[in-house]
């Protein structure tokens, strides 16, 4: 891999796990989390400061804007990229930002609004199962090529291995998600004191907030391939958690420091 990085002049495109991307957790199998490499070794043989790599993810998860118009933007500070260059440094970095930032998550609230929304991935609709707590607090999010009952079965398990066992889940009319809550509950994997409920009113509050994403989503230019889009939508969760104020930021320097300051100790620390 180095060898070619050095023949090609940049390094080679890395192509991520989807279900490592969809089901990490940054606890290990002994409860402790695990060691992650010094930010130095983690941007080591890098062309860029590493500060300009984290510049170009966090505006390109954060804001609409295509790779191209980063390519722009860094042209005007006197920095020459090619938008494939980002492109390989948002699918490299995300996921190893997510963990890193994962270690100072907030616990959300027991009351679930669950609820999933389409996607387009290279010309392809696909479904995007989401949940926010009652104070809108992102849950977790899942991507699926299909709507079904073991699509729902796998966003319940993702969310309730991140996060604690609800306590409500509220659900649209749809027959699968229903079926799957039932199921999960007849495994033990559910409590069976979890309440279930409909009600369209109580999911306008998740409904709101997959405009969120998808509002970023759309300068995209549309996602290539499954694996990319899962990425993509992990980092664009991460930067919206990060807006709703879901990590505990005291021992990054708290609401006195800078957004890039925080980014930095986020990772660093």
């Amino acid at each position: 891999m180095r060898n070619l990085a050095r023949k090609f002049g940049h390094p080679v495109a890395f192509v991520p796990n989807v279900a490592l991307v969809q089901n990490a957790s940054v606890i290990g199998d002994h409860g402790h989390m695990p060691a992650f490499l010094p930010v130095e070794e983690l941007f080591r043989g890098r062309h860029f400061d590493r500060e300009i790599i984290i510049l170009c993810i966090r505006w390109y998860l954060s804001f609409k804007l295509s790779y191209r118009d980063l390519v722009r933007m860094m042209s005007e500070r006197g920095i020459g990229l090619a938008h494939t260059t980002i492109l390989r440094w948002v699918q490299h970095y995300t996921p190893e930002f997510v963990k890193r930032w994962q270690r100072y998550s907030r616990p959300v609230g027991g009351s679930w609004r669950c609820d999933e929304t389409y996607i387009k991935v290279k010309g392809n609709w696909m479904y995007l199962y989401r949940a926010v707590d009652k104070a809108g607090k992102t849950v977790d999010f899942y991507l699926s090529r299909r709507r079904d009952v073991a699509a729902a079965k796998a966003f319940l398990r993702k969310a309730m291995r991140e996060e604690r066992r609800p306590t409500k889940i509220t659900l649209d009319g749809y027959a699968a998600s229903h079926r799957a809550v039932a199921d999960l509950k007849e495994t033990g994997e559910l409590p069976k004191r979890v309440k279930v409920r409909s009600s369209k009113y109580l999911n306008n509050l998740i409904e709101q907030d997959h405009r969120r994403v998808k509002h970023r989503l759309g300068p995209m230019l549309g996602l290539k391939s499954f694996g990319t889009a899962a990425v993509v939508i992990s980092g664009v969760e991460l930067a919206e958690k990060i807006k709703k104020g879901q990590f505990k930021t005291g021992r990054l320097g708290g609401s006195q420091v800078t957004l890039p300051e925080l980014w930095r100790a986020a990772l660093t620390a």
